[in-house]
């Protein structure tokens, strides 16, 4: 299944409200805004009934996101033995879309996709690492705090993640982002919402910008300003 931009949300509700892309009201970032707020609540519900990480359509991919090591008091994990090494993504990654439990991230892994990585709460797992068992656990573990990811007992350089981002991840895939930002532009970013949800998110758009504007009847010239 191919993925739907921004763009095209975009311009599906233009039509269905017959806009006019030269209305100084009606802007594509103000029209995007709406969608995206409705979109927000509605993965939520989804992801409450489970129904989510089946769609490959709206999962983006890093593939190879640097590590680097750090104390474990900024980990998050103060109860942690002194002598378990914690690794945590370099950069502050992407805004994850967030769903009913939680961050949607479908996958972490090394980055040839053998080995997977479980979440687990930082508190959750210092109280693990003290079991008289936890020498003999061969779980890879993660956690996400204050938009890093945190990698505990492990020497990895980088690692591959794969989720539902909210963030535009272009910088993150180009190095050319580096000098400049908009290697893709905002319209041609992925929409990262299942396409049966665009029916509910239209009608709740429209509700919203019913109250707004008065919406043209079907003789009424696009070109009319229908802020008017």
């Amino acid at each position: 299944m191919s993925k739907t931009t921004i763009g095209e949300v975009v311009s599906r509700v233009r039509n269905q409200i017959k806009a006019v892309r030269q209305d100084a009201f009606l802007t594509d970032r103000f029209i995007y805004s709406i969608v995206n707020k409705h979109a927000k609540w509605l993965m939520k519900r989804e992801d409450s009934k489970n129904n989510l990480m089946k769609f490959n359509s709206i999962m983006q991919t890093l593939d190879k996101v640097e590590l680097i090591e750090i104390d474990r008091i900024e980990a998050g994990c103060i109860n942690l033995s002194t002598n378990i090494k914690i690794m945590r993504t370099r950069n502050t990654i992407p805004l994850f879309m967030q769903g009913y439990w939680g961050p949607l991230i479908r996958q972490i892994t090394s980055v040839d996709g053998q080995i997977d990585f479980q979440p687990i709460a930082p508190t959750q797992y210092a109280i693990l690492s003290k079991s008289k068992n936890f020498k003999f656990n061969k779980t890879n573990y993660y956690w996400y705090l204050n938009d890093n990811l945190y990698f505990p007992d492990i020497q990895w350089q980088y690692v591959r993640i794969e989720g539902v981002f909210e963030d535009d991840i272009a910088q993150y895939k180009c190095s050319d982002c580096k000098n400049n930002y908009n290697c893709v532009v905002r319209q041609d970013q992925t929409f990262s919402v299942p396409d049966y949800l665009f029916g509910e998110i239209e009608t709740n758009v429209l509700k919203d910008l019913s109250v707004m504007v008065q919406f043209p009847t079907d003789d009424v010239h696009d070109n009319k300003n229908i802020t008017r």
